[in-house]
């Protein structure tokens, strides 16, 4: 079950406040505030969706294509195309979900610690 309390609802809710990078009517982007590497950036739908497993079964067509194209305009705003880019679901089987609302990492340059949960 979604928790409207987690942080990233409350940043898409503007309770938090979050350095952003791109957002259009489905989706936004931000640094993440505890980097892993020198660009690390989150982008998340405005929607209710728990990982990108729920997000893939219920988005609609046009939550998954704002939700694609914030991730592309923040990769083109932060001049990276040499990057990472993933989603982790639950507690995984390397990271864990640290968030409960679907999230993907841009993750680029030089790497600052090692990653163990996000």
């Amino acid at each position: 079950m979604y928790d409207k309390n987690n942080v990233f609802a409350k940043i898409i809710r503007g309770e938090i406040p979050s350095k952003r990078i791109y957002e259009n009517a489905y989706a936004l982007s931000f640094y993440d505030i505890d980097p892993a590497a020198t660009i690390h950036a989150l982008v998340i739908p405005r929607g209710e969706y728990e990982n990108m497993l729920d997000f893939s079964a219920n988005a609609s067509d046009d939550e998954k294509l704002g939700f694609f194209d914030c991730l592309n305009q923040t990769a083109a705003k932060l001049g990276v195309s040499d990057c990472n880019i993933f989603a982790n679901t639950g507690n995984g089987v390397y990271i864990r979900q640290s968030v409960p609302h679907f999230h993907m990492h841009i993750v680029a340059g030089e790497k600052i610690k090692e990653i163990t949960t996000l």
